[in-house]
């Protein structure tokens, strides 16, 4: 089923559905919260929802119990995915950069995803990677006679031979 995207109104209306599991249109009258929209309002965004498939109805008596077909989750993903496409051009790290950069995720939020065992470095990456550190020494460090450079720079030529 392809999901429609919801008003802001009708994601309330189904916020408070999502929260209660089923609900009965009193019940959603009683929990909505101020300003409260007329009930023509709400049973009109609630014929909607149903249209839309969001909501299923089961007829009891003379009133109706209208329970979510949609879970949360399975609208979140919409939601996500429709905002990478309209304004990340689909990518998730570029999405990842601005959370980083505006400080809604900070680095130790990582470690959650990670199986907590070091990770393995292949023999490239660590060559590459002391080469970096030893460019970032000699820049910032203090400087040193030429000759001395050079036989530690022979020295570390033939230890990653």
């Amino acid at each position: 089923m392809i999901l429609q995207p919801l008003t802001p109104s009708e994601e309330e209306i189904m916020q408070l559905i999502w929260n209660k599991g089923q609900i009965y249109f009193r019940e959603l009258m009683d929990i909505y919260p101020e300003p409260k929209p007329h009930q023509n309002t709400v049973s009109t965004f609630l014929k909607i929802l149903v249209e839309k498939h969001y909501l299923t109805t089961e007829k009891q008596g003379r009133i109706y119990l209208y329970s979510p077909s949609i879970v949360l989750d399975e609208y979140k993903k919409f939601v996500l995915k429709r905002f990478l496409e309209n304004y990340f051009d689909n990518s998730g790290s570029e999405l990842l950069k601005v959370l980083v950069d505006e400080k809604y995720v900070k680095p130790h939020d990582f470690e959650q995803f990670s199986d907590g065992k070091p990770k393995k470095i292949s023999a490239k990456e660590n060559v590459e990677e002391n080469h970096i550190q030893e460019f970032i020494k000699e820049i910032t460090g203090e400087k040193k006679s030429k000759k001395k450079d050079k036989k530690e720079n022979k020295k570390s030529k033939k230890k990653n031979k």
